[in-house]
């Protein structure tokens, strides 16, 4: 693919310098939407909704027939590919992932197996292969994982946690069994990503969504090193495939995410843009990074927000999103107009 048919979020990630920064949000396809609601209310089990084919594809397009992103991210859940090691777990709604024989011991690290993406995954295949079919160059297909330390935390703690006792207990206490765990959730996660581009996903984000709960001392000893081991494997495979990368808190991490080997890092509110870029560098690309709360604002702080952002950004290597996932009450109509208003950001720029 070459000029006008490269998707507009690709050019970005590339490093090309363009008029407009390509916009895609984080769950999009979600709550908000009265569409997906209606979907809900007939397949009430979130693992049926991202497991079977037919269904996670409708939910994945919903947001693309409705605002048309220039990103179009797989419907699933970071937690999806643990059954493959041997990992089993339910993802309850409203509550999220449950592990039901979370893992304690190295006995149980050991027992874990090596992933078969096609056999323990079989729909992710289908789900990819259609998106691309759905959008063709229009947009990027998205697929995305969990980091290591990330789903570790939740195989460890068993669930969602806001003290993470019992994994920082393991990581200080006993940590030859933490990084055991850690090493074979990374290479799963690196298989899994790359099965995800070979079934059409363009681009790979990495959700380390507790890695924000460590210290910047603990965060190099339990999760930078396993995030540059999954993409240092997508690279050795896929190094044309951008990697955006993702810590939620991340305020205080954005140097050392830096050194993750991600192509780009998703930046949240907590952090200017301006003082991203400064602190990352200028070769270093960035996503973000509205406050998803900005879109319970007036159509003109929206607005000036979004553009605000934009031009901090600057013209190259931004990609437009929401500094976390878009909050399930936001309305409709907002969403929308946050759309609108990033496909129209040169035109309104040059206005001021």
């Amino acid at each position: 693919m070459t000029g006008a048919n490269i998707p507009y979020l690709l050019r970005a990630a590339r490093g090309e310098k363009l008029d407009r920064p390509p916009v895609w949000m984080m769950r999009q396809a979600g709550r908000y939407m009265k569409a997906y609601r209606d979907l809900r209310d007939k397949y009430p089990s979130f693992r049926e909704r991202s497991e079977i084919p037919e269904v996670a594809i409708e939910v994945s397009l919903q947001p693309w027939r409705a605002f048309k992103p220039d990103g179009v991210i797989l419907f699933s859940d970071i937690v999806t590919p643990l059954p493959g090691i041997g990992i089993e777990m339910d993802i309850a709604e409203g509550k999220g992932p449950i592990i039901a024989n979370p893992i304690r011991t190295l006995e149980q690290v050991e027992a874990l197996h090596t992933i078969v993406p096609d056999e323990s995954t079989p729909f992710i295949r289908p789900i990819l292969t259609a998106l691309r079919e759905e959008v063709k160059n229009e947009a990027a297909v998205l697929g995305f994982v969990g980091a290591p330390w990330t789903l570790a935390a939740y195989a460890v703690e068993g669930k969602g946690s806001k003290t993470y006792s019992i994994i920082k207990n393991m990581a200080f206490s006993d940590p030859t069994v933490l990084h055991a765990l850690l090493g074979k959730i990374a290479d799963m996660i690196a298989a899994y990503a790359c099965h995800q581009i070979e079934c059409g996903a363009q681009v790979i984000q990495m959700f380390d969504s507790w890695a924000g709960q460590l210290s910047p001392q603990d965060y190099e000893v339990f999760a930078l090193p396993y995030q540059k081991r999954v993409f240092e494997q997508i690279k050795a495979k896929y190094p044309e495939t951008p990697l955006i990368l993702l810590v939620t808190g991340s305020a205080g991490l954005l140097e050392r995410m830096g050194e993750s080997g991600a192509d780009m890092i998703s930046v949240d509110w907590t952090v200017d843009m301006a003082d991203a870029r400064r602190r990352l560098g200028p070769e270093m690309g960035v996503q973000g990074n509205l406050d998803p709360g900005v879109l319970f604002g007036s159509k003109e702080f929206i607005r000036d927000r979004i553009l605000d952002t934009i031009k901090k950004a600057g013209p190259r290597g931004h990609i437009l999103n929401l500094g976390h996932g878009i909050l399930p009450t936001t309305p409709e109509e907002n969403a929308a107009y946050f759309f609108e208003t990033a496909k129209q950001a040169d035109q309104l720029l040059a206005a001021v």
